[in-house]
């Protein structure tokens, strides 16, 4: 009995392990992030990135590399929760590249109370040991 129990237990976990959709992880991560920012943590949603020297943000005419001046960009851009607004995002594209590698596309829009800036983004998404993170991110922002 317990032989039959452990030969299904070993002939099922290679099943469990293909079944991982990575489309869905990613979005996982990037509701989680949007969640973060929409309860006003920013830290929380620094966590979808690579926390690296690496990672790389190109926002707005200017290129920001690395996890934590990505991080004191993003305080300074917004420091509070009225700069911050809520954040929604629409994925339009997620391509699965490579087992540890994707590029999403989607769009984003902030609900603040006197604008609503919204833009268009590409992510170059990696799956590391903690995850699918962000290594890349390229944002801009549609005409007003």
């Amino acid at each position: 009995m317990r032989t039959t129990l452990l030969l299904g237990f070993l002939l099922a976990a290679p099943v469990a392990l293909r079944a991982a959709d990575p489309a869905a992880e990613i979005r996982t991560v990037l509701s989680a992030q949007a969640a973060a920012w929409n309860r006003g943590d920013v830290d929380g949603f620094m966590q979808a990135y690579v926390h690296t020297e690496t990672l790389r943000f190109a926002s707005g005419g200017t290129v920001t590399r690395g996890w934590q001046t990505t991080l004191d960009r993003y305080k300074k851009r917004y420091p509070d929760r009225a700069a911050m607004g809520t954040l929604q995002y629409t994925l339009i594209d997620v391509d699965i590249l490579a087992p540890d590698a994707a590029v999403v596309f989607g769009q984003w829009e902030l609900a603040r109370e006197r604008d609503r800036p919204r833009g268009l983004f590409t992510l170059v998404m990696r799956r590391t040991a903690d995850g699918w993170r962000i290594a890349a991110d390229h944002t801009s922002s549609a005409e007003q």
